[in-house]
């Protein structure tokens, strides 16, 4: 198995709608990481950056058109990528970034039903890099959870924001969106299913990691 102490950056992205039980184990891998003698920088989107904590507060809180929405996202991506992302990557780190541009295309593109073209420039725009090519995740694991279950869990975690606040068929299209950026560029999503006890899914999340020679087993650290 490849050494994962002389691997180069990371990228790694985690998808899924609210309530699907992500942070629980972005968190472990944090752990499990630290643990193998990586240097890992946890983050998010939109946010990890103060500037982009801003933006994220205007878009979580205040009401505008989809358009709008999409075009602070990107704001904030770019803004993430120049500050935190590239810098940690140069610098050989693991990145686990809570949500990236999938999330934008589920839910600005599917669930709000914005023009998924426009998104698309915009991601070449945003995410382009020196080199050429567009920045994405070396690995995005998509916590596929049914929305009524998400819907479930959530009623009592916090007050809603305007996402989360949505009916269930606006997260039934968010999953549909997920799903279509799955079936568009298989070679880096792993579909998680969620809606299993939470040791369950961290051994199939932590099992991704290892199969790519990213963790030693738990037997051999």
């Amino acid at each position: 198995m490849t050494d994962p102490l002389a691997h180069p950056g990371l990228f790694i992205s985690f998808e899924g709608i609210d309530g699907a039980g992500k942070s629980t184990h972005i968190a472990r891998l944090v752990d499990a990481f630290r643990a193998q003698g990586r240097t890992v920088t946890l983050t998010r989107e939109p946010g990890g950056t103060p500037l982009a904590e801003k933006l994220r507060a205007l878009v979580l809180g205040d009401a505008m058109d989809p358009l709008c929405e999409a075009l602070l996202m990107f704001a904030a991506r770019r803004n993430h990528l120049q500050q935190v992302i590239e810098p940690a990557l140069t610098s050989g780190e693991v990145v686990l970034c809570d949500r990236f541009t999938d999330a934008t295309v589920a839910y600005q593109g599917f669930g709000r039903g914005f023009d998924l073209g426009v998104l698309r420039q915009l991601e070449t725009w945003v995410q382009a890099l020196p080199q050429g090519g567009v920045r994405q995740p070396d690995l995005t694991l998509w916590f596929d959870l049914p929305p009524e279950t998400a819907a479930a869990r959530l009623v009592t975690a916090r007050a809603p924001d305007r996402f989360e606040s949505q009916p269930v068929a606006f997260f039934s299209r968010v999953a549909a969106g997920y799903a279509h950026r799955m079936q568009e560029q298989p070679q880096r999503f792993v579909r998680i299913a969620a809606d299993q006890p939470v040791d369950a899914v961290w051994r199939g999340v932590r099992a991704v990691f290892e199969s790519r020679g990213w963790l030693r087993s738990e037997g051999a650290e």
